[in-house]
């Protein structure tokens, strides 16, 4: 269990912060973005779960979503090395995705088929999901260009989830839009 007594711990004023194994890295460092995005993900899909009360299947899943992404914020801050760990650090794993594939699949079952390309909107609910979706993609560019620079490692099953969950927040976002019926579709060309 994480305890924290202090909240500010004044490390951080030089621009720099601390990874989980250690060493300090710039605000602006690539995996501290990556794991800000993942964060601000989440934050996101906590002001969708403000309406999506209703739906306890979907708010089940999104709270599910919500654990995910912290320990994903703790893979990505605890960068991979050739030396052995002090601890074992926390990794996303293959059963993470599976149960997120399988959430998909659930979700997208009570919806019918795409005639056009959704524009984003509908319910608060769907809305949110939506922000919270095109969020998860910035997160996901971050964490492909983090796993592309040298010596740096990203595990495959973080990207697999990241790249999962933006499908899921597409499919949640349906079905809070009551099963689809409330989605608002592009019309190419409309205001030539």
């Amino acid at each position: 269990m994480v305890k924290l007594n202090k909240i500010y711990t004044k490390t951080g004023d030089d621009g720099t912060t601390g990874l989980v194994s250690g060493p300090r890295r710039l605000k602006h460092d690539l995996r501290v973005e990556a794991y800000g995005t993942v964060d601000e993900t989440n934050s996101a899909i906590g002001m969708a779960r403000l309406y999506t009360g209703g739906t306890a299947d979907l708010d089940a899943m999104l709270m599910r979503i919500q654990n995910d992404l912290f320990d994903l914020g703790a893979d990505l801050s605890t960068p991979e090395t050739n030396e052995p760990p002090a601890f074992e650090p926390l990794r996303v794993i293959d059963a993470q995705v599976d149960r997120l594939e399988a959430e998909i699949d659930q979700l997208n079952a009570a919806l019918d088929p795409l005639q056009s390309f959704v524009l984003p909107g509908g319910s608060p609910a769907a809305a949110n999901l939506h922000l919270a979706r095109t969020i998860a993609r910035r997160a996901e560019r971050h964490m492909v260009a983090l796993a592309k620079c040298e010596g740096e490692i990203v595990g495959a099953p973080a990207l697999k989830y990241i790249n999962r969950l933006s499908d899921f927040l597409f499919v949640a976002a349906r079905y809070a839009n009551d099963g689809g019926k409330a989605d608002i579709l592009w019309v190419p060309g409309r205001n030539r």
